[in-house]
């Protein structure tokens, strides 16, 4: 019941949004949030009874009725605040979902990179990301439905052939707002032609301590011989909801490396999927996830190999805390076509608490003959006899349990090859771990 009126709510929001677009209304990328929410009434929210859902329970979300906000209560300062000492930054600021042009920062490109806000590539040049948008991440799901079917704000970087960014592309995403619950639903298209380089931020902080919902879908296209590189860090209050989605489609000798860092948040659900589409690509999953609480994180990944003579790495790591629930499911797919694969898998975790728990499922699907995939799943605790060593050489028993976290996480630290990042993510850390 709770399922179908929380449903109803949104499809009733959706035609009073088409009720005030006027012109936009008939526009060709209408059609498409159209379709979505028809696919959205279909699926509904996903439930524990899908396979892919069953450890996730999100029925908590019906207790709101998520809603729009404004930017009026985000200052420069605020900003400034979030902004990664020492990175060389292009700024894309979005507060309670809409894009905020006074609080960003875009340094003048060269040969006719775009970064820009999807809502004014949508009204002055759709015809950018109309072969795009919504191509790649397939309407699985209630959410990516909801998210496409609302699509407006997000950021579009398109970076030509040959064309290199200036500086790293930060999408800083800001929600909160005084007495209300709020829902921001970015949509980022990222498009990279042949022999590109870039390197993305895309963060996610909260104001104020309400419950809000973030929903969140990113396209990705790594152009032959290139390299994209995403960073993605959560640090949202311990009230809000988040909820995204990654795809990425990999061309021939590409390498795509994403990075997810989960440290804030109640309800969290990432899915990260690659596409590695051509010869000669190698895709790159990490992860890492603090938890305490009653925190939910569920790190769900699918690498579909579909070409041969293509390499793939995975590794998350958490560490769970009071009552805290980590899931963890990744999948490796291996066509028939794909042969000389070459994937790797790993999932470890540390329980620091006898409340913490979490679910784990590594898996290989393999249809071709001539490949080496492994993975491989641990759970465990702080080793005593370690602490008992630093303790003896006159650590306290808190600081004793930080740094053999840190030196677990390590694994992790050591695949950002981005300094002034690495330095970021150790300071948040230590910072999480008290």
């Amino acid at each position: 019941m709770e399922n179908t009126r929380n449903k109803e709510y949104y499809i009733s929001e959706f035609k009073k949004t088409e009720a005030s677009m006027n012109g936009e209304a008939s526009s060709s990328f209408h059609q498409v949030r159209k379709n979505a929410i028809s696919r959205f009434e279909e699926l509904g929210f996903p439930t524990i009874k899908n396979e892919d859902w069953k450890y996730t329970n999100v029925k908590q979300l019906f207790d709101f009725d998520f809603t729009g906000g404004n930017a009026a209560g985000v200052t420069k300062k605020d900003v400034d605040a979030l902004h990664i000492k020492g990175l060389n930054e292009n700024i894309i600021v979005l507060v309670n979902g809409v894009y905020s042009e006074k609080l960003s920062f875009v340094k003048k490109q060269n040969g006719g990179i775009i970064i820009e806000n999807l809502n004014s590539v949508l009204k002055n040049n759709p015809e950018l990301v109309l072969d795009h948008i919504g191509r790649y991440a397939t309407i699985d799901n209630g959410f990516t439905a909801l998210n496409t079917a609302f699509a407006k704000e997000g950021t579009v970087i398109i970076i030509p052939d040959n064309a290199e960014v200036k500086g790293h592309i930060h999408i800083l995403n800001i929600t909160g707002e005084a007495g209300k619950h709020i829902l921001t639903q970015p949509r980022n298209l990222i498009i990279t032609g042949k022999n590109t380089k870039v390197n993305i931020i895309e963060s996610y902080h909260s104001t104020g301590s309400e419950a809000n919902l973030v929903n969140a879908v990113n396209e990705v296209v790594v152009g032959e011989n290139s390299f994209v590189e995403i960073y993605r860090l959560q640090q949202e209050n311990q009230d809000s909801f988040h909820i995204n989605r990654t795809q990425a489609v990999q061309a021939r000798n590409s390498v795509f490396t994403h990075f997810s860092v989960t440290l804030g948040g109640g309800l969290v659900r990432n899915d990260t999927n690659i596409l590695l589409n051509d010869e000669n690509c190698t895709g790159n999953l990490y992860g890492l996830y603090l938890t305490e609480g009653s925190q939910h994180v569920d790190n769900h990944t699918l690498i579909d190999h579909a070409k041969p003579h293509c390499q793939s790495n995975e590794m998350y790591k958490g560490v769970l805390n009071e009552s805290s629930r980590g899931v963890f499911n990744g999948k490796v797919f291996v066509r028939e076509d794909a042969q000389k694969t070459n994937a790797y898998q790993s999932n470890k975790a540390i329980l620091l608490t006898s409340d913490a728990s979490i679910d784990t499922k590594p898996q290989l699907e393999i249809y071709a003959d001539d490949v080496k995939c492994s993975h491989g799943a641990a759970i465990g605790q702080l080793d005593d006899e370690a602490v008992f060593y630093l303790r003896s050489r006159g650590i306290s028993a808190d600081m004793a349990k930080t740094v053999l976290i840190r030196a677990f996480a390590n694994d992790i630290f050591e695949t950002i090859e981005n300094e002034t990042f690495h330095e970021h993510l150790n300071q948040l850390v230590f910072e999480k771990l008290g």
